[in-house]
């Protein structure tokens, strides 16, 4: 427990001050993120925050991991690399996709192949009980784990959102990962917890500097590798065990309920009107809450306390209904309040525009001349 602590305390303190001078010299070099397009934010912000969270990070599981326990740490510090080379990269200067995607693809593959952190089988999910062939584990590790990476770089939209909704998810599984034993995954969650809530105090409105490419594909490595190994080390515990989840699968989705329907939804939205799954645009969750009218960081505390709803309900309901008619609940939970929200925005545009054509109505009025006597 001991060094779970010391984890995150060391984490969070190394982000803590490392950012107040990652601020000074992004806006001596003049590395901002500039307002406009799709972009909701108003002023020029620095946009390294997440070099900050990755060194806490990284320095906090090379101090604290259990190598006994950890032994294939040395990959995932490698598949880290990456990952941080490829987002510093994009925050200073914008990278072609298709090379982004192939660093991911590297980055995952080490994770997948070299550290064996990967899907052995779906555990009764589309009715699939017995392990996978390795090759088709690893492909479906590897394409698992890229979605969920990508999804937290997609969320990364409005102020305090990637990082909250990081510490949340890294907080329960790291939770999770101690009350079964695994401490080198603890360890590693509650690192990736400390720097984000480090990170928050500088994001909250008015943000003085973003996490970029490189924070929010950071915590999404991290919760990749934290999503798969819940996945599978629940199977290794008897299913006597208090900690044992029936219907991990479905359990795993709604805790990162918020970032992975999302993003699938924006995904499936634009192919369907014939656009690129990879084109920008706001069509996101935090964007229809913008256009609501809510503030960045009202926003931001409904979608996380939307995620935290779910993680209540599958760890509430897993052991009660079966884990495919718990999946079809989460999605048609979350599928559900997304239409509401989406037809409220709509709503309230059709009003603005009702108002603003009566008001323009009223200004082009020709006056009544005066009758003459």
């Amino acid at each position: 427990m001991l060094t779970i602590v010391l984890a995150f305390l060391t984490a969070f303190t190394l982000t803590y001050f490392l950012i107040p001078p990652i601020i000074r010299i992004a806006h001596y070099k003049h590395l901002f993120d500039v307002p406009g397009g799709r972009k909701v934010h108003d002023r020029h912000t620095p946009s390294l925050g997440g070099v900050a969270m990755y060194g806490g990070i990284l320095f906090s599981i090379v101090l604290w991991t259990p190598y006994a326990q950890f032994g294939n740490l040395q990959y995932i510090l490698c598949a880290f690399m990456i990952i941080f080379l490829v987002g510093v990269k994009d925050d200073i200067e914008a990278m072609n996709a298709n090379k982004k995607f192939i660093a991911q693809v590297v980055a995952i593959a080490i994770l997948v192949i070299k550290s064996d952190i990967r899907l052995e089988g779906l555990y009764g999910f589309l009715g699939w009980s017995n392990p996978m062939p390795y090759w088709l584990s690893l492909l479906f590790s590897l394409f698992t784990m890229l979605v969920i990476v990508n999804a937290f770089n997609l969320i990364d939209g409005i102020n305090g959102l990637a990082a909250s909704i990081g510490t949340l998810v890294t907080g329960v599984f790291g939770v999770w990962f101690l009350l079964v034993g695994h401490v080198e995954f603890a360890t590693l969650a509650f690192a990736t917890a400390g720097a984000a809530i480090a990170f928050l105090r500088y994001n909250i409105s008015p943000a003085q500097i973003f996490m970029g490419d490189t924070g929010s594909l950071t915590l999404g490595m991290v919760t990749a590798i934290l999503t798969v190994e819940f996945i599978d080390l629940n199977q290794s515990l008897l299913i006597e065990n208090p900690f044992y989840f029936d219907a991990v699968p479905a359990v795993a989705i709604g805790i990162i309920i918020l970032p992975l329907f999302d993003t699938l939804r924006v995904f499936i939205t634009r192919m369907y009107r014939g656009s690129s799954p990879f084109k920008p645009d706001r069509r996101h969750i935090h964007h229809l809450l913008i256009d609501y009218g809510y503030s960045h960081m009202e926003a931001t505390s409904v979608l996380l306390a939307t995620n935290v709803a779910f993680v209540a309900l599958v760890f509430a309901v897993h052991n009660r209904i079966e884990q495919h008619l718990l999946l079809a609940l989460i999605i048609s939970l979350a599928g559900g309040l997304t239409f509401l929200l989406h037809r409220a925005v709509n709503r309230k545009k059709d009003l603005k525009k009702m108002l603003a054509k009566r008001d323009s109505n009223l200004e082009v009025a020709p006056l009544e001349e005066p009758v003459e006597g």
